[in-house]
């Protein structure tokens, strides 16, 4: 019986231990992404009136797979809730292994034969976007998503 409560309370230990490495294991990994220099990038983009939908189209079709092509992680898409920006405006968040990285991303994204096609296919009527801000951002120490 002694023999049998030991056996017990050694494997407890013992999943309790690869539990706890398993987790530690992970936190390094995440950190060691961070160290790496590991970016987000928030875009903001405004198109001209009425291309919304064309834009949102052309994302949902074809850019989000290209951007996974080079080297980007797409994070999330959305749109405003409230008027005017509601209309006109989408938002979104991508990851970049760093910040050369992105620049690296970028230039090959924009030389890509698809989407030079793609993007002149969604213009044939008109240009969809007006203005594009970028902001490149660091997650914090407290931050779920790193």
């Amino acid at each position: 019986m002694l023999k049998n409560r030991l056996f017990l309370l050694a494997l407890t230990a013992a999943v309790f231990g690869v539990g706890y490495w398993l987790g530690n294991s992970r936190a390094a990994k995440v950190e060691a992404a961070n160290a790496a220099g590991r970016v987000f990038e928030l875009r903001t983009y405004h198109t001209n009136e009425g291309k919304l939908p064309d834009l949102q189209a052309r994302f949902r079709n074809h850019t989000t797979k290209i951007f996974e092509r080079h080297g980007m992680t797409n994070i999330g898409y959305w749109v405003p809730q409230d008027a005017p920006q509601s209309q006109d405006t989408l938002i979104y968040i991508i990851a970049h292994p760093s910040r050369e990285a992105a620049k690296k991303n970028w230039d090959e994204f924009r030389n890509d034969p698809e989407w030079k096609k793609v993007a002149a296919a969604s213009e044939v009527n008109g240009k969809i976007v007006n203005k594009v801000d970028s902001v490149f951002m660091d997650a914090t120490d407290y931050s779920k998503i790193k």
